[in-house]
């Protein structure tokens, strides 16, 4: 599989011309990337900034997260969701798109898991296409 990831920068600005904050983006941040899994394991990663919040639907501010699509062979269209994270509580528990799960245990497929690594904070995503604990994806 293919993952497409497009998020704001650490400041919540994305580096796009319909951000109405675009000046001030993080120059040397162009908020997308592209990464294909391992064919063996699946395993897939990026080294990115943890994105800042921004504004959402009637300029409610939305938790930090990271859009994300998803293509393989076999599925016909791409698949998309969002990687939140688990360190973001309260700003996880007012976002107007994760609020659109209605089960809570199906929220929990879009948050990533915090720990570290050789002194380097990282984040676990498992992205489950079927069967228990799938994850959550939205038609765009």
């Amino acid at each position: 599989a293919q993952v497409e990831l497009c998020q704001a920068d650490a400041n919540g600005i994305f580096n796009h011309p319909e951000d109405p904050k675009v000046d001030q983006a993080d120059p040397n941040f162009n908020g997308f990337g592209r990464a294909v899994g391992d064919f063996k394991t699946g395993e897939w990663w990026f080294e990115t900034v943890k994105p800042g919040s921004v504004a959402g639907p009637g300029g409610k501010p939305m938790a930090p997260h990271i859009n994300v699509s998803v293509f393989a062979r076999g599925i016909n269209i791409h698949l998309n969701t969002r990687i939140y994270f688990d360190d973001e509580g309260e700003a996880n528990a007012v976002d107007p798109v994760l609020n659109l799960v209605e089960q809570a245990p199906r929220r929990d497929t879009m948050i990533a898991k915090r720990s570290t690594r050789d002194g380097q904070t990282i984040y676990t995503f498992d992205i489950i296409l079927q069967g228990d604990n799938e994850t959550v994806f939205f038609d765009v």
